[in-house]
């Protein structure tokens, strides 16, 4: 139990002490005009309360991520809390923090523009074709998961496939309308189903006192077939969302364009990435624990196909009765749902951005909506643990462009960088070794791979820093 509890420390520490580091080093300005009072269209430059806001990032970024990851992850030990806490601390709450307080320097503007604002233009367009892509993917993944959560609680006729439809449908008004009339009234609803979810959880674990792995046990891999799934690269792949997550960039623009202030973007991008790392946290612990064991997760998973979704079941129905649980799995399928639409709004976003069309009229929204919502549609015909797969991977390859693209950023003004790069060699190592040695990308041996994502990390290094020197002799860096 210590080790859940001084993690959780950790991370409110982080919010408090690293956080300030960070505003500092980025220099924040709470005198200049944020994009809103500059560029208000009245659809997606709209000022909303900073709560509001909060709530809306939160629930944008926590997918089923910090909950099925988690519980994925948790089957590889104590690693997997080292991995939360550090990776959010110093590599997820830095990421989305820079990358919203970067779209509020430059008007709002998507993350694939100010990727290539800092990369280049030939980085920007190849950015530009995998961020669509990616929120394609999410958008496919945040419908099929929740919906056929919501089947397995509802009658009989209400099948998957008729929950799919909802869902649809109202990702399609969620894209459509203004962000004040849907997003910005139901989402601060939405957050208090989130956060009583995890605060159920939390406050089940302090109650109940199951055994939760310590890292004096060790922080070696524990999964079963642990040559098949080292925790080097897969780990940091399985947990994304509680930690770090490409994803999330693209969604703190949705927020810069709402923002009064500089000042709120600590409490909002930074806040809300630590209080996802909050949520994965204790649904690591939960599901690592309830069982008796990790062995007993992973016995469990293994029967129920390696499904999180029957771990979430079971848990709150134990642990928090009939009621108390119906209202933590309203929070599980509330938290995909509100990251989906946010996301097919993003790609609307994204696309407008490289088309040049303005998003005031309704005809051209729908314009771009339509052939969006076509090709999710499509990719709903995919196997749902494939499209999972290749989501996972290329949410964390992103963020690996993000935290580059922002270190340039750092360069640029003359700032201490080491805090953006240090995790962008990181990641671009993590993301480049699981494409080989992964059964969905190359399934190379681990030590072809092992090297491979070496030799390619070491190369971005030495490009980034001979164009550092090139650009900025005296560089910080």
């Amino acid at each position: 139990m210590y080790t859940f509890i001084a993690s959780a420390i950790l991370l409110v520490a982080g919010y408090v002490i690293y956080g300030a580091i960070v505003e500092r080093i980025f220099g924040v300005d709470a005198s200049r005009p944020t994009p809103v009072s500059t560029r208000y269209d009245g659809v997606d430059y709209v000022p909303l309360p900073w709560w509001k806001i909060f709530f809306i990032q939160l629930l944008n970024i926590a997918g089923l991520g910090p909950i099925f990851g988690a519980i994925m992850g948790a089957v590889y030990g104590p690693a997997a809390f080292l991995w939360i806490v550090f990776g959010c601390i110093f590599g997820g709450a830095v990421h989305d923090y820079c990358a919203g307080m970067l779209s509020i320097r430059h008007n709002g503007e998507s993350l694939p523009e100010t990727i290539g604002r800092y990369m280049g233009k030939p980085f920007k367009q190849g950015v530009r074709v995998f961020t669509v892509l990616l929120m394609l993917q999410v958008g496919a993944v945040f419908i099929a998961g929740p919906a056929a959560l919501l089947a397995g609680f509802t009658p009989d006729f209400m099948t998957t496939t008729f929950w799919i439809a909802v869902i649809f449908i109202y990702y399609l008004l969620a894209t459509l309308l203004p962000i004040d009339k849907l997003i910005g009234r139901i989402y601060p609803i939405f957050g208090v189903a989130l956060i009583f979810m995890a605060i159920g959880v939390f406050a089940s674990l302090l109650y109940f006192q199951p055994p939760i792995p310590e890292v004096t046990e060790g922080v070696g891999n524990m999964h079963s077939d642990a040559e098949q799934h080292p925790i080097f690269p897969l780990l940091f792949i399985s947990i994304a969302c509680g930690a770090i997550s490409g994803f999330h960039a693209t969604q703190s623009p949705l927020m810069a364009r709402c923002m009064k202030n500089e000042k709120l973007g600590r409490r909002i991008f930074f806040g809300s990435m630590i209080t996802e790392g909050l949520i994965a946290l204790t649904w690591a612990a939960a599901a690592s624990s309830f069982f008796g064991s990790v062995g007993g997760l992973q016995n469990f998973l293994a029967e129920h196909g390696n499904n999180a979704a029957p771990v979430v079941d079971v848990i709150v129905d134990t642990w928090m009765g009939r009621i108390g649980g119906l209202l933590a799995i309203l929070g599980v399928v509330i938290a995909p749902i509100t990251s989906g639409d946010t996301a097919l709004r993003s790609a609307r976003l994204i696309v407008a951005d490289i088309a040049g069309i303005e998003q005031r009229s309704v005809r051209r929204r729908l314009c771009i909506t339509v052939p969006i919502f076509c090709v999710v549609a499509l990719l709903l015909q995919i196997n749902f643990d494939v499209i999972w797969r290749y989501f996972a991977w290329s949410n964390q390859t992103l963020a690996a462009c993000t935290l580059w693209a922002v270190t340039v950023y750092f360069v640029r003004q003359k700032r201490f960088c080491w805090i953006t790069l240090v995790p962008a060699i990181f990641m671009t190592m993590v993301c480049s070794t699981y494409l080989l040695i992964a059964p969905e990308g190359f399934a190379l041996p681990s030590y072809v791979a092992y090297l491979g994502g070496a030799t390619f990390t070491v190369a971005m290094t030495l490009i980034f820093i001979f164009r550092v020197r090139k650009m900025l002799p005296e560089s910080p860096c």
